[in-house]
């Protein structure tokens, strides 16, 4: 084949033309690096390669990280996994051999990948987000993702939005706002996590975490600086009455000090956001995480206690009566999973009380089936977004939407097992879903989401939008 052939059969003297043409309208200053750039951008990007590896998150545990190649660049992403999961959230696979990483290995669900999504997906347009999730939830063929591994599922599909934001060239919070039908994007308050008690700590402390909410900072980036100061100020507080052991931190950064009761931990708070100078400025969030110390219809809150002589259980009612107690006594404006995930009886009342942010986690797992029952019967009014829950991009900004349509609140978060990767950061700008929760304002993985959010708001500038004060509506 000729050199006119070739630039015939593949229409290469229009591009080039067109391309020539471009660079002398722009008066570039580099005509060849111009008309190489401009080349690019004239050819449709389709995926490439997709692979994957198994990496470890802030726990040291195995996790999936994919690299999806089109011929535009390389996009990585990486998976988080919870120290807990449900019967109605989407399965993690992992190999179950005991004698590696103690069966927590994800080699399967790597090779699930590499052998079976990669060659699915090869060929399509990364800016199709909800098709490409759709051929990797035909090619499982479950409903909770069990044959090919939601992790994988996962993994792949926030590394095709990345490389969809791309070939759009517009930052991934813009992409995902596009995908959503969202016409403005919103910086989310941050909700950090101050004291950890639970599954996620070595404490006494039954129920799993303290936060502060800064809802009354004008900007993401003095929200951020209200949570450092007053998580170093808690540093202190909790030194000069536990000593520096009681600095110790949870597995979400939290400090864990030597306490078995909650009000003690509230009161360890309020003394930190005393001492900042920022008392107007903020509010406390609790999460409970009811489920991990519910046993029949009784609520143990000693189960973190060793040796114990005896049994601190509460009845549904008992548990109602202390938070109302709590938001009198404190400025607690949230509480997470305040009962069992199968006491709906007991959350619809408590939530039709009005005393605060009612939030479903373990109640929803994300799952579109229990957000609509809870919708229907009013049990909660804002929702716990974990992503690794449900799955794929596009599933998440279908039940971001249901939860918006419902009036609810809409909380992304973190998970215990987290990675370096900023995603939720985007997700929680781009579905303008108000709040994010991320865990302590210290340790890398949970950083990287805070310091991503400091990047969109200066990238936004005048055009940046932060909730603050208006966190729930």
């Amino acid at each position: 084949m000729s050199v006119q052939e070739y630039l015939d059969k593949h229409m290469l003297s229009r591009r080039i033309e067109d391309a020539v043409n471009a660079a002398v309208r722009a008066k570039t200053l580099d005509p060849v690096l111009f008309i190489s750039n401009h080349m690019r951008k004239s050819v449709p990007s389709v995926i490439t390669k997709v692979k994957a590896r198994q990496i470890l998150d802030s726990r040291g545990i195995p996790t999936v990280e994919v690299d999806l190649h089109t011929n535009k660049g390389v996009f990585r992403a990486s998976v988080p996994s919870g120290a807990s999961s449900g019967m109605y959230e989407a399965i993690e696979l992992r190999d179950g051999e005991k004698g590696t990483y103690l069966g927590n290995g994800v080699n399967r669900a790597v090779k699930n990948i590499n052998e079976k999504i990669s060659v699915a997906l090869v060929g399509m347009d990364p800016t199709l987000q909800s098709q490409i999730d759709q051929v990797m939830i035909d090619l499982d063929k479950t409903e909770n993702k069990s044959e090919l591994g939601a992790n994988a599922i996962l993994a792949v599909s926030i590394a095709a939005c990345k490389a969809g934001a791309a070939e759009k060239e517009v930052p991934l919070y813009k992409h995902i706002a596009d995908l959503s039908g969202q016409t403005s994007v919103l910086l989310p308050i941050p909700v950090f996590t101050l004291v950890t008690g639970g599954k996620h700590a070595g404490n006494n402390l039954a129920i799993q975490e303290i936060m502060i909410l800064p809802v009354g900072s004008k900007t993401f980036e003095e929200a951020l600086q209200i949570g450092s100061e007053t998580y170093h100020h808690l540093k202190v507080v909790i030194t000069e009455k536990y000593g520096a052991h009681g600095c110790n931190v949870g597995e979400d950064g939290g400090f864990a000090p030597d306490i078995s009761s909650l009000r003690d931990g509230l009161d360890l708070v309020q003394e930190a956001i005393g001492r900042t100078g920022y008392k107007e400025k903020i509010k406390i969030a609790i999460g409970v995480a009811a489920t991990e110390f519910c046993i029949g219809t009784k609520y143990d809150l000693d189960f973190m206690t060793p040796n114990k002589s005896g049994q601190n259980f509460k009845s549904g009612q008992d548990m109602i009566d202390i938070y109302k107690e709590l938001c009198a006594d404190y400025p607690v404006v949230s509480i997470e999973d305040p009962f069992d995930k199968e006491d709906w009886e007991h959350v619809k009342y408590f939530s039709s009380l009005g005393v605060c942010q009612v939030v479903g986690d373990h109640l929803l797992m994300s799952n579109p089936k229990r957000i609509e029952r809870a919708i229907q019967e009013n049990a909660c009014n804002a929702l716990l977004l974990k992503v690794n829950q449900i799955g794929t991009v596009t599933e998440a900004i279908e039940v971001v939407k249901m939860a918006k349509d419902a009036q609810w609140g809409v909380v992304i978060s973190q998970r215990s097992g987290e990675t370096e990767d900023s995603f939720i950061a985007d997700l929680s700008v781009g579905l303008a879903t108000g709040q994010i929760k991320a865990g302590a304002p210290c340790r890398g993985e949970r950083l990287a989401k805070y310091n991503q959010l400091l990047r969109i708001e200066q990238e936004l500038g005048d055009q940046a939008f932060y909730i603050g004060e208006n966190w729930r509506t």
